[in-house]
């Protein structure tokens, strides 16, 4: 029995702070399979082997006239067009996962422009996008902007995946600043890199992960690594009850409230899976 007919669990939340009129943030949680696409909930749990997920994490830019419908219309975008990628890109998956997604972001990026385009209320919108891709034991995934991804190894290993497109992010990969000076660089959220914002190029950074039980990935907005250090984030992550049994307060509403208390001037948005331990339901062990 492959390890990976097993369970995971998801677990996501947003909120707006205290100090914001709109929340700009949005996420969305998707199983494709055969049957069809299925939008999930905030919360729950499935089987990993029987179909591919898929999660992601955006963060509009525009103020009040446009960002929270820029990162709105990104994440329709991908329940919209992944089906049809994933469809006629699923042979030779392990090859050419970066071609799906690129598809997959580039469509997304041209739909947002056009808009822009087209009305001038929208004119220059757009949004950051940090996308994850389950498939058996791996995850791919895609990233522009800013919002991140780390990923909680079973070992403890904690990594933020993903790079921020910002010239503080790079400055800070090149050494030339250290973590604190660039969580308090006034220029930290200026981007490089965005999905619409009338930019032409687009350049974003791929990956792969193998994936082991007890593994644990969290997307996130600026506005949570704003509010909580990575060790914080590590702290929250690294615990031994599983997302699944948690009953009352979510991982990701008990982390956008630590980062909200902690900081709150921003929207603020978590959404934590969990590659659960235990076999899927009715499955021998």
């Amino acid at each position: 029995m492959s390890d990976f007919e097993r369970q995971i669990a998801w677990s996501a939340s947003t909120d707006k702070g205290p100090y914001r009129a709109h929340n700009e943030d949005n996420f969305i949680a998707l199983k494709v399979n055969g049957e069809g696409v299925f939008r999930l909930g905030t919360r729950g749990e499935d089987c990993l082997a029987e179909s591919d997920f898929v999660f992601a994490v955006s963060d509009g830019m525009g103020g009040a006239k446009s960002g929270d419908f820029a990162s709105q219309v990104v994440v329709e975008q991908i329940a919209l067009l992944f089906p049809k990628v994933f469809k006629s890109q699923a042979q030779g998956l392990v090859v050419y996962f970066q071609d799906v997604l690129m598809e997959l972001v580039s469509n997304v990026h041209v739909a947002l422009n056009e808009m822009g385009q087209a009305y001038s209320e929208l004119e220059g919108m757009g949004a950051t996008l940090s996308l994850c891709w389950l498939r058996t034991d791996r995850m791919y995934f895609v990233h522009v902007g800013d919002s991140r991804i780390y990923h909680l190894s079973s070992s403890g290993d904690f990594e933020q995946l993903t790079r921020d497109h910002t010239h503080v992010g790079w400055l800070k990969e090149r050494g030339e600043l250290s973590d604190y000076e660039a969580r308090n660089d006034p220029r930290r959220n200026i981007l490089q890199q965005v999905i619409g914002g009338k930019s032409q190029h687009l350049n974003p950074q791929f990956g792969e992960l193998v994936l082991d039980a007890h593994d644990r990935v969290l997307l996130c907005s600026d506005g949570l690594y704003e509010g909580l250090m990575d060790s914080a984030l590590k702290r929250m992550l690294d615990f031994e009850t599983p997302l699944r049994t948690l009953e009352s307060t979510s991982l990701s509403a008990a982390m956008v409230e630590a980062a909200i208390l902690e900081d709150g001037k921003d929207n603020t948005t978590a959404l934590c899976v969990d590659i659960a331990g235990g076999l899927c339901e009715g499955e021998a062990s």
